[in-house]
């Protein structure tokens, strides 16, 4: 009985985010469309770049050889690695050098997460300069020729503060095949498109590696400062401008990458445990429901099929039949098989260990490393 009741919830938790959360698994549907024409935009991009030498060269260049030209800030953070010299080299390998420049970071400031410690330097410089937008975007992004083009027409149709891209992750390992599409689909589940864009929503969120903000709404909340520890920083900013008044707007591409691998298992898990309880405020009782919610809704369906009661079965074959409609159309996104999608149990499996990785660290001190700082330490 206790079986057939959860079988059931979770049904009806499959049969609500079908038909009222935003439509947030229709991906095509929130895929931005190419522009006809490229309107001018004074455009200015900040990249926090700490030991990034392996990607910030080809992140460089995407964004140098725009079809609608912009200028480039790289804010090296205490690199180690060559990152500032091989940022040179490839903004003079597209003859940009005069669009382009590097500010050597000062040491972090107690308060500041690394990351949006770099940034504040970087939107120091380039809001110097007076730019309709700020592009803030990451060192490992390679940006699709007509990006910009594309972008910043959907940022000038309602005047939004933030207009965000959701950028193709990499996807090329078994780990990253079995894990990745997954991670977007949780994503979208959490801040559904179609929520971000309604003002009279309260849902806001964003993609980090893509941000094209307005000025006006960066001075309105008070500046990159106000979310400034902030650890999930992309949505914290949506928050931040959303509650300011101003509009926002998030959507997908498949034309913009993200060029960091993450090879193995371990590697996946390590980058959800940075931030997962961080997402869940610390809470423990957000942890306990967030498991108890994620068992019923994707373990429960699968062991019903083995209980050899058939109301249980047939309500356990509906659910995870209607999970994989709804994880299939990111799985065809990333170009996997459809057999794919019925690994979605699995992998909610892998996210709830990751989950309590993360609280697990937050409990002993440990936090979430990144780049060889730790950040969400326990009391700060």
């Amino acid at each position: 009985m206790i079986l057939t009741s959860l079988a059931a919830i979770s049904l009806l938790i499959w049969i609500y985010l079908l038909l009222a959360r935003g439509s947030f698994w229709r991906i095509k549907s929130n895929l931005i469309s190419p522009a006809a024409t490229a309107a001018p935009a004074n455009i200015v991009a900040v990249i926090p770049a700490r030991d990034e030498a392996e990607n910030i060269g080809h992140a460089v260049e995407s964004l140098l050889t725009q079809s609608l030209p912009i200028r480039v800030i790289v804010v090296d953070d205490a690199s180690s690695d060559g990152t500032a010299e091989i940022a040179r080299a490839a903004a003079a390998r597209v003859n940009a050098m005069d669009r382009f420049q590097v500010l050597t970071g000062k040491p972090l400031q107690s308060g500041w997460t690394g990351k949006l410690w770099a940034v504040s330097q970087g939107l120091d410089r380039a809001l110097e300069q007076n730019p309709d937008y700020v592009l803030l975007t990451d060192a490992d992004i390679l940006h699709g020729p007509n990006s910009l083009r594309d972008l910043v027409p959907i940022a000038r149709s309602r005047d939004y503060g933030l207009t965000s891209l959701m950028v193709k992750l990499a996807c090329d390992s078994f780990a990253e095949k079995a894990l990745i599409p997954a991670f977007v689909f949780f994503f979208l589940q959490l801040y559904p498109p179609a929520w971000i864009h309604d003002p009279q929503s309260k849902t806001a969120g964003a993609a980090g590696g893509c941000m094209l903000v307005r000025p006006s709404a960066l001075a309105r909340i008070g500046g990159i400062s106000a979310i400034r520890n902030e650890v999930i920083d992309d949505c914290a900013l949506a928050r931040a401008i959303k509650r300011s008044g101003d509009k926002i707007w998030m959507g997908l591409t498949s034309e913009t990458l993200s060029i960091r691998p993450y090879r193995t298992f371990s590697e996946i898990g390590r980058m959800i445990s940075r931030s997962a309880f961080n997402q869940l405020r610390h809470s423990t009782l957000l942890l306990i429901a967030t498991i108890a919610g994620l068992l019923i809704t994707y373990i429960v369906p699968p062991l019903a099929l083995l209980s050899g009661n058939t109301k249980t079965v047939l309500l356990g074959a509906a659910a995870w039949l209607l999970m994989t409609i709804l994880y299939l159309p990111i799985v065809r996104f990333y170009g996997r098989s459809w057999l794919w999608a019925l690994t979605l149990p699995a992998v909610a499996l892998f996210y709830i260990g990751a989950t309590i990785h993360s609280a697990v660290r937050y409990w002993t001190g440990r936090g979430g490393a990144w780049k060889g700082r730790v950040q969400d330490l326990r009391g700060e």
